[in-house]
């Protein structure tokens, strides 16, 4: 039997981050919680470790968390992305994939979160292509997935999870990560450039959910049941 993987999660003191490591404990992965702080990663792998009786949980500075494992999730907002891809180009190394979370909402210049913003590279995720050192490989996901419903560790999930990035490779490896999490299915959303059709989604679902009170997330028909990864 494999041993269960290492997840760093960059900013995984954040909505997202925790969210995400909660139901990654939940199915028996390690956990790496990084922060600009070591002692608030410390704090939040502490409350993990309680939610998640025996989980395997560490928080380390971001730069240390990086360092444990060869895929790296990010999942800071618009506005801290570039300040953390600056703080870690000695700690991602080449060979390593970086899996961008990030949406440029307005949100992150006092605007509506209903809205985005525009990126000079065409995305979130390509600028973090642009400034991740070479070798580095970004892949872009989990945009679409609420905060809130990945918190509730007894809601049950229901969504596709749309994966871009250049190397088929590449992204079934991350997809084999977020289909740890029961009820998430990734799906193949094309090369890295796609993204930023994708990232565009989330202010929608933002608007959605909030004339519904809502929690929706995405959901393709018509898919074929079997396993498009292998």
């Amino acid at each position: 039997m494999a041993d269960p993987p290492t997840i760093p999660i960059i900013g995984g003191t954040g909505a997202l981050g925790a969210g995400l490591a909660l139901r990654w404990a939940q199915a028996g992965a390690t956990i790496v919680l990084g922060s600009r702080s070591p002692e608030r990663a410390e704090e939040a792998a502490a409350k993990l470790r309680e939610k998640v009786p025996g989980a395997a949980v560490e928080g380390l500075l971001n730069e240390d968390a990086a360092r444990r494992a060869e895929i790296v999730f990010l999942t800071v907002p618009f506005r801290n992305q570039s300040e953390n891809l600056n703080n870690l180009r000695d700690a991602l190394q080449p060979g390593q994939i970086l899996v961008d979370c990030t949406v440029p909402l307005a949100a992150a210049v006092s605007g509506k979160a209903t809205r985005s913003l525009g990126v000079w590279q065409g995305s979130a995720a390509q600028q973090a292509q642009e400034m991740v050192p070479e070798g580095v490989t970004v892949v872009a996901a989990l945009h679409t997935v609420g905060a809130p419903t990945l918190a509730d560790g007894e809601a049950k999930l229901g969504e596709d999870v749309l994966v871009c990035g250049d190397r088929k490779a590449d992204k079934a490896r991350v997809a084999r990560l977020i289909e740890l999490i029961p009820g998430l299915r990734a799906v193949n959303a094309g090369p890295l450039e796609m993204a930023r059709i994708v990232e565009q989604l989330t202010p929608m679902l933002i608007s959605v959910n909030t004339r519904y009170k809502a929690h929706a997330g995405i959901q393709l028909t018509g898919l074929p049941d079997t396993d498009h990864w292998a």
